[in-house]
């Protein structure tokens, strides 16, 4: 296809769709400071009306001063700097964590997410895949594995070169030059030469044309997928040529971020393009039960959105062009910062170690973080709520106490700096 009909363009669009149909996150402060200002210039009208209107003329000065002193105490200062000065600690923090956060909404809205969805290839595993295994279902032709090269070299897939390295840096083998070459999406490719139709990739495409696995092949099957390899099937036709079975580790810490991120309270579920076996023994080594497997990119982005019909708040986690869609329609995108570019500029958190552990801290700091808003947020409404009637000169008719502007001032400072310092603290956990 061309144009607006390519897989391309149709990741992009879907990409553009998700992300303008997010409504914007209406922050905190912002719905405090629309009542508070308006309340607060009532409130020194009133002081002025009410000094006025008790004490009689000779206390227009009073009412002056009261008035003038509601104002200085109540600037919202400490309001304004509440939300801010802690999104910039709780950023910088998570950026010397290797967190780059590109989007402030995901440092508040991280703290809501019940479910994260992991992808598995560069994400759970190490991203690097080699091949392991190869059972050829005949005596092969001298061309299959120039053919197999060659198809391989023009694929965008990470289990291809896997294969690439194996027949070019071990083997020596030449590529064939290819009459032609076509790319199926999450099924894999095929390519014409001399009059024959050679495929490569997933068992779908395995069905697509209609070739089958004798009875030896499929054991040995069973046990590649087993231990947990990738499966690519090489064919001619209706043929199958060849299966390779392709190996790509978990990382270190993949199974103790899962843990850690269970003991949040979050659920895990995993996202695969590999077949149901080799999801089935991925997922129980990691200790993840819930996985779909051969996973489509619209099969991806179709369990975020159902997920979120349901009403959980979803986290996505993934590396390539394919988790771009998932990523988008996600509350909460992550991209690990080996992947494509297109996954990270998709996403509003990027690992940039691909250290999985990183995952669970991003979650806490951003528990702490909104935590510490709303700190900040408490103190400076508490403060403006005692503040306010002295301003006022509730106490005057008690004790002769009237509140000049000037100490009114230097109180409102004092609220701003220890709104600041409040959110200095963050660095220090």
């Amino acid at each position: 296809q061309v144009g607006s009909e390519t897989v391309l363009a149709r990741i992009i669009a879907m990409v553009q769709e998700a992300q303008g149909s997010k409504a914007p996150v209406q922050r905190i402060v912002d719905r405090i400071t629309g009542i508070f200002v308006p309340v607060v210039l009532g409130i020194a009208i009133l002081t002025f009306v009410l000094w006025v209107t008790i004490g009689g003329s000779e206390y227009i000065s009073y009412g002056i001063l009261s008035a003038v002193s509601v104002l200085v105490i109540a600037c919202p200062c400490a309001l304004g700097l509440a939300t801010p000065t802690a999104l910039m600690v709780g950023i910088g923090k998570a950026a010397s964590q290797h967190i780059l956060i590109k989007d402030a909404v995901a440092l508040e809205q991280m703290r809501k997410v019940d479910v994260v969805v992991l992808d598995k290839t560069g994400t759970l595993t190490e991203g690097h895949p080699t091949a392991t295994g190869w059972l050829w279902a005949q005596s092969q032709e001298p061309h299959f594995k120039s053919v197999l090269l060659a198809a391989e070299m023009k694929s965008e897939h990470p289990l291809a070169g896997a294969i690439v390295s194996a027949l070019q840096n071990e083997e020596k083998i030449k590529p064939a030059l290819l009459d032609s070459f076509e790319s199926i999406t999450g099924k894999g490719i095929k390519a014409s030469y001399e009059g024959h139709t050679y495929w490569v990739g997933s068992h779908k495409l395995l069905k697509d044309f209609s070739a089958t696995v004798s009875d030896v092949m499929a054991e040995m099957l069973v046990h590649y997928e087993s231990d947990g390899n990738g499966i690519i099937y090489f064919g001619r036709e209706n043929e199958l040529l060849a299966i390779i079975a392709v190996s790509d580790p978990i990382k270190a810490t993949s199974a103790e971020a899962v843990k850690e991120l269970k003991r949040q309270g979050i659920d895990i579920c995993m996202l695969t393009g590999d077949g149901q076996r080799t999801a089935l023994a991925v997922s129980s080594r990691l200790g993840i039960e819930r996985f779909v497997a051969d996973a489509l990119p619209d099969d991806k982005a179709e369990f975020v959105r159902e997920l979120q019909m349901q009403g959980k708040k979803v986290a996505m986690v993934g590396d390539g062009i394919n988790d771009s869609q998932a990523l988008a329609l996600a509350d909460v995108s992550i991209a690990m910062g080996k992947g494509t570019d297109i996954a990270m500029d998709v996403a509003m958190v990027t690992l940039m170690t691909s250290d999985l552990l990183l995952l669970p801290k991003a979650f806490q700091l951003s528990k702490q973080t909104v935590k510490l808003i709303h700190q900040n947020l408490f103190w400076a409404f508490i403060y403006n709520l005692i503040g306010i009637p002295i301003a006022a000169g509730i106490l005057f008719p008690l004790n002769g106490l009237l509140l000049n502007p000037m100490l009114a001032s230097a109180a409102m400072a004092f609220s701003s700096v220890s709104v600041v310092l409040n959110s200095l603290s963050l660095g220090r956990k």
